[in-house]
């Protein structure tokens, strides 16, 4: 079974210096125990539906495998 991190570009951050633009990515969640990507996206919606509410847009996730 595999370990994925998901993370997502959309939302914000801001600096404590409100004269700086931070441009980041924000981890959506991790996920283990899954075969595959599509398996990790499924499992971290159906455990987070907060995700769906927030509006994030699941093809801008970004999805790597942890070893």
């Amino acid at each position: 079974m595999k370990k994925y991190i998901i993370l997502t570009p959309e939302g914000e951050t801001i600096a404590p210096n409100l004269s700086f633009e931070v441009d980041n990515l924000q981890v959506l969640g991790i996920v283990e125990n899954v075969n595959n990507e599509n398996e990790a996206i499924i499992l971290l919606l159906q455990e987070n539906s907060w995700i769906i509410d927030a509006e994030y847009n699941v093809s801008e996730f970004i999805i790597y495998e942890l070893f």
